[in-house]
């Protein structure tokens, strides 16, 4: 991955208590991850660590938007992101082993050696569960869809023209049926 060192957290200078973290993600961020189905990445995120002698806990505010496609037009739509993520940080001898074992995703082991947190990770997982996984376009005020309605038109047009009587193996399948009974 590429250089990450603004999304390290030094926690080992840090004094027990409460710290707070601002960080700005755009388009940019997501070039060393998996490609991604949004365009127009504007997201803040405000961390708030609470520092303890053997754990830190960890809380993610998302806000922001992005560009998505309209899952029922195609049109590009933006997305309002609000949401709040928390994690929490163990300090242990074997992390490996522990984070095998561990089923809570909440929850994750580091070395007691270690010095700095990466949350680059935990920021893309959380900007990405932060988008709604169903994309449509708002309603309009009087009550109709700001949908193409152009594109609304032709999947009405193919809904009641592919009636399931006037295809030809419905017609097929019509005798197994009367066969059955």
């Amino acid at each position: 991955m590429g250089n990450r060192r603004e999304f390290e957290i030094a926690f080992v200078g840090l004094r027990p208590g409460l710290h707070e973290f601002q960080y700005e993600v755009g388009d940019k961020f997501f070039t060393d991850f998996l490609q991604v189905d949004f365009t127009n990445c504007h997201v803040k995120i405000r961390l708030i660590l609470e520092k303890s002698t053997s754990f830190m806990m960890l809380k993610f505010e998302i806000g922001g938007n992005v560009d998505a496609i309209c899952d029922r037009c195609g049109n590009t739509i933006t997305l309002d992101l609000w949401d709040e993520f928390n994690m929490i940080v163990k300090l242990v001898e074997n992390p490996d082993e522990m984070n095998a074992e561990e089923d809570d995703p909440d929850i994750y082991y580091i070395s007691r050696t270690e010095s700095h947190l990466n949350i680059a990770n935990w920021i893309y997982e959380f900007i990405c569960l932060s988008i709604p996984m169903q994309r449509m376009c708002k309603e309009d005020e009087p009550g109709g869809s700001q949908c193409n309605s152009e594109v609304l038109a032709m999947l009405k047009k193919m809904k009641s023209g592919n009636n399931e009587h006037n295809h030809p193996l419905s017609k097929g399948l019509e005798k197994f049926k009367k066969n059955n009974h």
